[in-house]
């Protein structure tokens, strides 16, 4: 009998802490509004319930700034860059940081190639390598000794005197010089004595010189970019190209001969083909004369490895052989493509899946790109100011849905030279310290659970307390 009693006592214990106490069900009144509110209650909870399991399972791109912890000393730097009126001869890539780095005419994997001029790859430059330093004649006496011992021979021409002298010699070369350029001032001695041996074997060529400086419209008129310029003129029009070889009185003889030669077989041929029509004579006349476009156009391409500090590297006109004329030097340049970091494969499954989850404004990596910066004037050169953040995309925890990149912000202008200085285009660079992380959040699943409990609990109870409140206010009252 104890133990019943002492059974009962335990159970009605437990009972007193029991929170989901029942009502007997002859206590309960089933309403008209009860159930309508019923009915309310278990709409608004499908409603949030699809609302709350549509956000659980959508997730969206965070953005956090954080310390690179990239250690790599040194970056990746990609550039393919069209320079619109320069000659890959007169191209050089330099290289400068803040550590001292000071590397002039870069050529491991650069690459040129000469452009026509519509602008495609005409005729490719190779390698960015060392231009061949070219040999030069050394003389026991000075230009002013030669001409007063034996005269003058080389004749100096003017704007008055150029096209008179060019009508009077079908076959000419000639000397386009600056007095300050140092190659024209080691180059007068031997154009003088090969105009004395040009005479001397009554070769049937016109040897002049033109000082630029003097007749600077006329210079301009010939497109004159680089001291000394040799150019072989035949009935009053340029052959292209110049010549570039060594400066010997040899060597020059050798060319004009070649020149020569190269007239009288294309008599020969002329002869022989009377009936040939005057597009077909043009084409053989240019064959034989070694004509050919020499357009100013250069593609600049490959990539350089650069500090981890601010930098630039710029493409400058400059050469082992010449002077430039920095008053017709033009470094207007189509930037083609620009970026840091190894090349990203946008073709690959991974970069593409990776990159279809990001914003755009998150794929700022080669802003420049197909950008056209064209100076038109004298003594100028746009110059870009660049800021390199390092980016981390991280759209999962697997390292296929993870990319590194690099982003940049660019800002140009154009910088005026001072006229006896050439132009460059610089690309100033700056990398940040700081980094850049990109990564997709979705809600945690405690979190979505809680939020159904209080969807469930906080709708029950306030349509509840609605439906009492209705039904205090609407039930009849007792007479």
């Amino acid at each position: 009998m104890n133990n019943i009693n002492g059974g009962g006592g335990r159970r009605q214990a437990l009972s007193s802490v029991d929170f989901y106490r029942r009502v007997p069900k002859d206590l309960t009144e089933a309403t008209t509004l009860g159930a309508f509110m019923s009915a309310c209650a278990m709409i608004v909870m499908a409603v949030l319930f699809f609302s709350e399991t549509l956000a659980f399972a959508t997730t969206e791109t965070v953005t956090t700034i954080a310390v690179d912890e990239n250690t790599s000393p040194q970056i990746r730097l990609n550039f393919n860059i069209t320079m619109l009126d320069l000659h890959c001869d007169f191209v050089s890539v330099d290289v400068w940081d803040a550590l001292g780095t000071n590397r002039q005419n870069v050529t491991k994997n650069v690459d040129k190639w000469q452009l026509d001029e519509e602008g495609k790859r005409r005729i490719f430059s190779g390698r960015n390598r060392e231009a061949r330093e070219l040999k030069h004649d050394e003389h026991d006496k000075t230009l002013e000794e030669m001409h007063a011992e034996e005269g003058v021979h080389a004749i100096a021409l003017t704007k008055e005197n150029f096209k008179p002298f060019l009508e009077e010699n079908p076959m000419a070369f000639i000397d386009l010089y600056a007095p300050w350029c140092v190659w024209c001032q080691r180059l007068a001695p031997t154009w003088e004595t090969l105009a004395q041996e040009v005479k001397k074997l009554e070769m049937p060529v016109g040897v002049a010189k033109v000082d630029c400086m003097a007749e600077a419209d006329l210079c301009r008129e010939q497109k004159i970019m680089a001291f000394p310029t040799l150019r072989w003129y035949h009935d009053g029009e340029p052959v292209s190209p110049d010549y570039k070889m060594d400066r010997t009185v040899t060597a020059l003889i050798g060319y004009a001969k070649r020149k020569l030669d190269m007239d009288e077989k294309f008599k020969e041929w002329d002869k022989k083909n009377e009936q040939a029509d005057e597009e077909e004579r043009a084409r053989k006349r240019s064959l034989y004369q070694q004509n050919r476009p020499d357009h100013p156009g250069c593609q600049v391409s490959g990539h350089l490895m650069v500090n981890r500090v601010p930098g630039n590297f710029h493409i400058e006109a400059k050469s082992k052989n010449f002077n430039l004329n920095a008053a017709l030097t033009n470094v207007s340049h189509i930037v083609n493509h620009l970026s840091f970091g190894d090349p990203v494969d946008q073709t690959s499954r991974k970069t593409k899946r990776i990159l279809k989850q990001v914003d755009e404004k998150h794929k700022q990596f080669s802003p420049m790109d197909n950008s056209v910066y064209v100076t038109e004037m004298s003594h100028a050169a746009h110059h870009h100011y660049i800021k390199v953040v390092s980016t981390h995309l991280e759209m999962g925890q697997s390292s296929n849905n993870r990319l590194t990149t690099y982003q940049f912000l660019e800002q140009s202008q154009v910088v005026h030279y001072f006229d006896t200085d050439v132009p460059e285009a610089r690309f100033s660079y700056d990398i940040s310290p700081m980094s850049v992380v990109v990564s997709k959040e979705g809600r945690k699943w405690y979190d979505y659970l809680t939020s159904l409990c209080a969807i469930i609990g906080g709708t029950f109870t306030t349509l509840g307390l609605i439906d009492a409140i209705l039904y205090s206010v609407l039930k009849p009252k007792k007479l």
